[in-house]
């Protein structure tokens, strides 16, 4: 009886108030780790933006400084020695100083980079590259062969190979068959690569033919003898290409023609390059500035008064 007087029962009563308090306080725990967890994230998305802006920015401003002092023509002094020593070298077929420096006088006149075509490797070869240094050089050459070495050993030369079907003792009837299609195969205006004309050269690499060529040069293939296949082809493409410019700013191209004082030579710059568009002749080289025609242009030159050579 005692022991039961002795085990009284206890209760423990839980006030619901105390619930409420804890579950609030958790929950404000947890909106303030949400709130720091989203302004953390988007001061790190702003931050990373910002960082990319500044160095786009940057970047971008580095890129112009380097385009802007990258492109400059080269200093006088540079281009005369160049000149001077390419003149006094110890090659029999070089060119003199003062047609280099034609050439070279013509390249200094394009705006930012020229486009610079020339037929033949020759002794000036790295010369002409030289000069061009911002622009594109491309050289077209009869010999597969010495293309592909001259490649080889100078890397930085862009050279091609064409096959000529020509011979310099069919002059006469390959000028007459283009009289006579002047309004078709053989037309002033026209892209080549899809040509049939005899003296039209069709097979170089076909991105050559959009090129908007600022200046070309004449001084290929061989033209020494009868079975040489003479310069007749790389002028009257000359002509076309320089006739054919598509851009609406397209200016005028520069056409040099070496060995001018041969009978091959000049008559078929009288013929396609026309005696109208002749700047100077300086006896070795002839200076032609041609401007682009019209496509439907059937006419080389405005007053035609040459005549094949015989």
């Amino acid at each position: 009886m005692k022991n039961n007087l002795n085990n009284t029962t206890k209760f423990i009563l839980l006030h619901p108030y105390i619930q409420k308090q804890g579950t609030s306080s958790r929950l404000w725990i947890l909106a303030f780790i949400s709130f720091f967890t989203v302004a953390f994230l988007l001061t790190l998305i702003y931050t990373r933006e910002s960082i990319a802006t500044t160095v786009t920015t940057v970047t971008a401003a580095a890129s112009s400084v380097v385009t802007g002092s990258s492109n400059p023509p080269l200093p006088k002094s540079v281009v005369k020695a160049l000149l001077h020593y390419a003149s006094n070298s110890n090659s029999t077929d070089r060119m003199s100083y003062t047609d280099m420096k034609s050439i070279s006088d013509a390249l200094r006149q394009c705006p930012s980079h020229c486009n610079f075509l020339v037929f033949g490797l020759t002794h000036e070869s790295l010369l002409w590259k030289a000069l061009n240094n911002y622009g594109r050089t491309v050289f077209i050459d009869e010999n597969r062969y010495y293309a592909a070495y001259v490649e080889e050993k100078h890397p930085e030369i862009e050279a091609y190979d064409v096959q000529y079907t020509t011979k310099m003792s069919e002059m006469k009837e390959l000028i007459t068959s283009a009289r006579e299609q002047v309004r078709n195969e053989c037309r002033p205006v026209q892209n080549l690569l899809f040509s049939d004309c005899k003296l039209g050269l069709n097979d170089l690499p076909n991105q050559l033919y959009e090129v908007e060529w600022d200046v070309i040069l004449v001084d290929g293939p061989r033209g020494y003898w009868p079975e040489a296949p003479g310069r007749m082809s790389s002028i009257f493409t000359a002509g076309v290409l320089a006739r054919s410019k598509k851009g609406v700013a397209a200016g005028r191209t520069h056409v040099f023609v070496h060995d001018f004082n041969r009978e091959v030579e000049k008559v078929s710059s009288d013929e396609f390059l026309c005696k109208e568009n002749l700047v100077k002749s300086t006896g070795m080289l002839g200076h032609f500035v041609l401007e682009k025609m019209e496509e439907g242009s059937f006419q080389f030159c405005r007053n035609h008064t040459s005549s094949p050579a015989t």
